[in-house]
């Protein structure tokens, strides 16, 4: 089957067009398909682990459409993947499994217009290219896709998009996956791509669900609602430890109407097997989060626990958490956690490939390289994270095919900039041989006779290793590996040239070409030096040109010269000496390199206060805060002298401190004062600075009043004070025009902070709110209120907190008021949607880590110590 997606996309809106009204705004890659004009260039920042090379294949990409492509694909029906989609989309085609295309148009209420169902294991041509789906093991309809991308010469390039997967042996029986052993890439699923996570397989986790289950039936036996059975899973996924809880047990399991509804559409209706009636059940299914926090450890929610006992009229509740997060077996136990009649089994049921599964896949498929899909920075394939997980598959991938694509393409640039190299080289000699044209005849015959000398001396040492090599050619017979080197090097290298290559690296083909570029680069960059030098000055003389010959190339003649190739001169003659001057391999050569220049990094490093990872956040600091430190005298001795004249410098370092405080501690422009206040007092030191208004606490209107009540005298820097403050104050004054409350100095956000807390009959929500008209509204008028509100213990008090709150968004952003109304109730949107945030505790715990330079450890202890991510200490 032979499918074009510009084509099914024109048709859909066709046909949209035609049955609805009112019409949406269409995508701008409507117009260009209509008019048959080409699709815009993607964007060089979209990220790669969601788009499939030398394509326009988007897959899980959906928060990235855009007018560049129209072909999406789809792995599975999970809200991290499926994010982006909506029942307005419209921007393309979406290819995905039949199941999944059912819970798109039925749950998620997507057009059936814009979604195209495919069959498992049956390859089909979409533009161009042959897509093929296998089953991933994950949730039910969550597919793995297999591209052949049509490439160069006729050949086509395979990639394995796996989504979200359980790498399972019998994968390798698949006939279509066996195709892409050796493909140029695998896009894998790295959610735990870690070597901790070593869970044990689904079928043991599911039989010790079961089991358990029938154990404390049987102790609790003939005991009306005695024990209730609580598993917890998503919307869509975990549904075999059901089917298997249910077909051993011989019993029903209950469910709640959204979940049933998602099981309809998975065709669970009919088997008999769930039920919304919870009488008929001691086995029932709850949200995820209902029985705890899994992150970043777990936490039981025994209180939640106690509310469903005696609302559902047990005497007992033993509660299932099957996740790999959860991962604690020690001693072949699975972990549990108790309190008085509860009970929680942390089950390590994963959907997703554990570790050892996925180096068993990437070792199946070998392919040239690893792109992770999840984790943090994953979007760009260089990132830190990125290459730190693929270091996890060393040794399973096909290094060797990377290297030769790496040296081909070396190649292909080398020999670009030799053509450079010999232009610019034929130019320099060309003009030393006009300035040496009156040089006595005398001393040109003894410099000939001088260089004939030398060209006989290199003349023998170039034959002993050639007749060596040649030699040991006949005896080998290595042909092919002479071919094979000749394919990776440039066209003027010899023969005699690669049997020296290959007797100084004992036959290996690749430690030969990447000695041979290592030497060549260097070459290269030293002889470019030596041609700009020689440009810039018309009259050096034929001295200077002796220095190609230091770098290693062959004694020759001018005139030669001009026929040799730029590199070519380089030739081996000192490539045998100068691989003979270090016995050390590329590999031990190159870490040498890195361990010196770890010590000569090391020699001018200094201690930063902050730790190892928070100098990375105050590093831009130090030059700047030191410069300042040690030109203060100065400028003061100069004032001193001339009370007159001030240095441009000094206004433009201090208005400079000024804004990097103002960026770091994120107020805004209203509270230049102060900030202008505590650079005074440490004297332009910003480290310091930041100690001292962070150990200020921010809590106390009346302190803050205090510390903000400060005079446009005092907060100029003693050092321009005495000449500079007319100029300075002029230009701060331009910046604080209107942003300072006039009576007290405090800025708006200082008095917004509390005072949502004042009686209904004094708070106006105009002038107490931290924005003006027309502006959205911030975030932060949500989070101080959410602040106040959970010390306050009254509800009167709460209730008049958030009505302040709510009132000031009628008045100045009354489309921000229904989105405020969700946060209030811990979501984002309406139940119906399906919108989740995809924010959970490893990604927070992630940025903190990088923010604010502390270690995950340190993290954990105060959340162990505090019980909340978004507590401050």
């Amino acid at each position: 089957m032979t499918l074009d997606s510009a084509h099914l996309f024109l048709n859909s809106h066709k046909s949209l067009s035609q049955h609805q009204s009112p019409q949406p705004p269409p995508p701008p890659s409507l117009s260009f398909l209509s008019n048959h004009s080409p699709l815009p260039p993607i964007p060089t920042n979209f990220p790669q682990s969601k788009l499939i090379p030398k394509s326009r294949f988007v897959v899980d990409g959906f928060r990235c459409s855009g007018d560049y492509s129209v072909t999406y694909f789809l792995s599975h029906f999970h809200s991290d993947h499926y994010s982006g989609l909506s029942p307005k989309w419209s921007n393309g085609i979406i290819f995905c499994s039949n199941t999944t295309a059912r819970l798109l148009v039925e749950v998620l209420g997507v057009s059936s217009l814009f979604v195209y169902p495919l069959a498992v294991s049956q390859p089909v041509l979409i533009d161009g290219c042959e897509v093929a789906l296998l089953d991933a093991n994950h949730c039910p309809g969550a597919v793995q896709f297999l591209f052949k991308v049509p490439g160069v010469d006729g050949r086509f390039e395979r990639y394995v998009h796996t989504g979200d997967f359980r790498f399972c042996e019998s994968m390798k029986l698949e006939p279509c996956l066996g195709e892409f052993v050796g493909s140029e890439a695998v896009f894998l699923d790295t959610t735990y791509c870690n070597p901790k996570f070593v869970f044990p397989s689904q079928d043991e986790s599911v039989d010790y669900i079961v089991e358990a289950i029938e154990r404390i039936g049987l102790e609790n036996k003939g005991l009306m609602k005695s024990v209730l059975f609580l598993v917890a899973t998503y919307v869509i996924g975990k549904e075999r430890i059901l089917l298997e809880i249910s077909r051993r047990r011989n019993c029903k399991i209950h469910v709640d109407g959204r979940k049933m509804s998602v099981l309809r559409v998975l065709g669970y209706e009919d088997g008999g097997v769930f039920t919304e009636d919870e009488s008929k059940s001691d086995v029932h299914v709850v949200g995820w989060n209902v029985l705890g926090e899994t992150w970043p450890y777990f936490r039981p929610n025994f209180v939640k626990m106690k509310e469903i006992m005696i609302e559902r009229g047990y005497s007992k509740v033993v509660g299932f958490v099957p996740t790999g997060w959860t991962y604690e077996v020690k001693r072949n136990k699975f972990a549990m956690r108790t309190k008085d009649s509860f009970e929680i089994h942390l089950v390590p049921y994963s959907e997703h490939s554990n570790y050892d599964e996925l180096r068993e896949y990437v070792k199946f498929l070998r392919p040239k390289r690893v792109i992770p899909t999840v984790g943090l920075d994953i979007e760009k394939l260089d990132s830190k994270h990125a290459n730190a997980m693929r270091k996890h598959f060393a040794g399973l991938v096909d290094e060797m095919a990377i290297k030769h694509e790496f040296l081909k393409g070396f190649q292909r640039g080398c020999l670009e900039a030799d053509e450079n190299v010999e232009n610019n080289t034929r130019t320099v000699l060309n003009k030393e041989l006009d300035a040496e044209k009156h040089v006595t005849f005398s001393k040109r015959k003894t410099k000939e006779s001088t260089e004939s000398g030398f060209l006989a001396v290199s003349s023998s040492s170039m034959q002993e290793p050639g007749s060596r090599d040649s030699t040991l050619l006949n005896d080998k017979g290595s042909e092919e590996v002479i071919q094979e080197l000749r394919d990776c090097l440039p066209i003027w290298v010899t023969q005699n040239q690669m049997l020296d290559l290959l007797s100084c690296s004992d036959g290996n083909v690749i430690e030969a070409v990447s000695n041979f570029y290592e030497r060549e680069t260097e070459f290269r960059e030293q002889v470019i030096g030596h041609t700009n030098s020689v440009c810039t000055s018309q009259t050096s003389s034929l001295k200077d040109s002796v220095s190609l010959s230091k770098l290693g190339s062959v004694g020759s003649s001018p005139q030669k010269m001009e026929d040799i190739h730029g590199s070519q001169s380089y030739s081996l003659l000192n490539i045998r000496s100068s691989m003979k001057s270090s016995s050390l391999s590329s590999g031990k050569r190159k870490k040498n390199l890195d361990k010196k220049s770890i010590k000569k990094g090391k020699v001018g490093s200094k201690p930063e206060s902050g730790g190892s990872k928070q100098s990375t956040i105050t590093r831009f600091f130090s030059k700047i805060a030191s410069n300042d430190s040690q030109s203060g005298d100065g400028i003061s001795e100069q004032l001193s002298d001339n009370e007159n004249s001030f240095p441009s410098e000094a206004i433009t370092s201090y208005e400079e401190q000024v804004e990097q405080f103002i960026k770091i501690v994120n107020v805004d422009e209203s509270s230049r004062y102060y900030v202008s206040s505590i650079l005074k007092k440490t004297k332009g030191d910003i480290n310091m600075a930041l100690d001292i208004y962070y150990s200020k606490p921010e809590g106390n209107l009346g302190e803050n009043e205090e510390r903000l009540v400060v005079s446009s005298k005092s907060i100029q820097p003693e050092c321009c004070i005495q000449s500079c403050s007319s100029e300075l104050e002029k230009k701060v004054s331009e910046k604080e025009s209107g942003n300072i409350v006039e009576a007290k100095g405090l800025s708006r956000d200082t008095i917004a902070a509390t005072l949502v807390s004042l009686p209904l009959e004094k708070y106006s929500p105009i002038e107490h709110a931290c924005w003006k008209l027309g502006q959205p509204a911030p975030y932060l008028h949500l989070a101080r209120t959410f602040d106040l509100v959970e010390g306050e213990k009254g509800k009167i008090k709460a209730a008049s907190m958030l009505c302040n709150m709510f009132r000031s968004l009628l008045a100045l952003s009354p489309e921000d008021v229904i989105p405020a109304v969700y946060l209030c109730t811990n979501k984002i949107a309406a139940d119906h949607e399906n919108m989740e945030l995809n924010i959970g505790g490893s990604i927070v715990t992630s940025a903190m880590e990088e923010a604010c330079g502390t270690s995950r450890s340190k993290i954990r202890a105060m959340y162990n110590s505090l019980g909340d991510l978004g507590r401050k200490r």
